[in-house]
């Protein structure tokens, strides 16, 4: 389910209907639909609303552990990638709470990261570590439930094959779409620096993904 909503979201933040202030209207009713198509599942803005809360709170608590040096991303099994134990011993000094990040599993980081890589800011309103980690905790243990409008079902198999093919459909092409040119200085975008990453001869794959993934956090050092 979340493939297909996050399918909807990046879509329209490219199209600019999202805000600190939220989302535009029309946006609930445009994931609302496409929940329905792609896993035969019916949800209501609330559900999307809980969503959206631990897509945040992911965000912020991995964005912050990135920011680190010694740490990337395995865009392959979808976790940190951590240089050597006592890199994340030493980070664990200082953010107790975030002990289960080590091996946490956080599946389209890509498209988390898209959406929300602009509204967090590095102010006084930003929160501790141990905050967003309490906040994640809570939001994770609500359970989603069915819109009130219609009666609940138990998902059959085939529903949940026809999810599974849904969210197949959701490719990196849909995440790096951007809205148009901006004003200078030009900001590359996550397509170009992949394409420049893979003219490097003998580059490995695993050196490229890691590269990639703190490239796009942080468009300085490419």
């Amino acid at each position: 389910m979340d493939a297909a909503l996050l399918e909807v979201l990046v879509h329209h933040h490219n199209m600019g209907d999202h805000s600190q202030n939220g989302w535009k209207a029309h946006v609930y009713s445009a994931a609302i639909k496409n929940v329905k198509e792609k896993c035969n599942k019916d949800i209501a803005k609330n559900n999307i609303l809980g969503r959206l809360r631990t897509f945040d709170n992911q965000f912020e608590i991995i964005n912050k552990i990135l920011s680190q040096s010694g740490f990337g991303w395995d865009w392959v099994n979808n976790k940190l990638s951590i240089d050597s134990d006592d890199v994340w011993t030493k980070y664990l000094e200082k953010e107790k709470a975030l002990a289960s990040y080590k091996t946490k599993v956080v599946k389209h980081w890509e498209a988390i990261s898209t959406i929300y890589s602009k509204d967090h800011a590095d102010g006084e309103g930003a929160k501790t570590g141990a905050e967003t980690a309490a906040e994640s905790a809570v939001d994770l243990e609500e359970t989603i439930e069915v819109s009130p409008e219609t009666v609940p079902k138990r998902q059959r198999t085939g529903d949940s094959i026809m999810c599974m093919i849904g969210e197949m459909r959701t490719t990196f092409k849909d995440a790096l779409k951007t809205t148009g040119p901006l004003p200078l200085p030009k900001v590359t975008t996550p397509s170009e620096i992949l394409a420049a990453l893979e003219l490097i001869p003998e580059l490995a794959e695993v050196d490229m993904l890691r590269s990639y993934g703190k490239l796009i956090l942080n468009e300085r050092l490419f």
